[in-house]
């Protein structure tokens, strides 16, 4: 799919089936994340896929916002590993973790499949389920799968700002 057709489609599915996804697409959507680009390449980012019932169960635990999905994409980042910003310190952790994140929610779509960026989440919850992402913060759950008939666009979707209210030249 061209991008600009990509991001103009690409909307929050909030109606979701849980049928198994192809491993390849899997693949290709984790393949997206691993290659985006992160601050001095320094990539201080982790992905945990949440596929059992048990582990679904958890997030469920976490988050309403789980849209009947059978697979789960968590996505964190990890300040120690960061780059720092010499000038004022300022950490990209979570700059970089939104990047690869958005690389996510893209790929998702351009494989047919639909997710919605869920930041809804009771973090330190999810951390305790799962203690390999203490040590993170986490940005994102995407829940993943194939749109049920519910999973229609919102009418805010087409909502935008005008390029003048978003966009000041100096």
């Amino acid at each position: 799919m061209e991008f600009n057709e990509l991001i103009q489609e690409r909307f929050s599915c909030r109606a979701l089936s849980d049928a198994e996804l192809p491993h390849a697409a899997m693949d290709r959507i984790i393949e997206a994340a691993r290659v985006a680009p992160t601050a001095v390449n320094k990539q201080p980012f982790k992905i945990w896929a949440i596929e059992s019932p048990e582990a679904r169960a958890k997030i469920a635990e976490t988050t309403n916002y789980t849209f009947g999905a059978g697979v789960f994409l968590v996505v964190g980042g990890k300040r120690e590993e960061a780059w720092i910003r010499p000038y004022d310190g300022r950490n990209f952790a979570d700059v970089d973790a939104a990047i690869v994140a958005t690389h996510i929610m893209l790929a998702i779509h351009n494989e047919g499949l639909r997710s919605t960026w869920v930041g809804h989440f009771d973090a330190e919850k999810l951390k305790g389920f799962f203690p390999q992402m203490a040590d993170y913060d986490l940005v994102a759950i995407f829940p993943i799968g194939y749109p049920t008939e519910k999973g229609i666009s919102s009418p805010r979707h087409t909502q935008r700002k005008a390029a003048v209210e978003i966009v000041e030249v100096l």
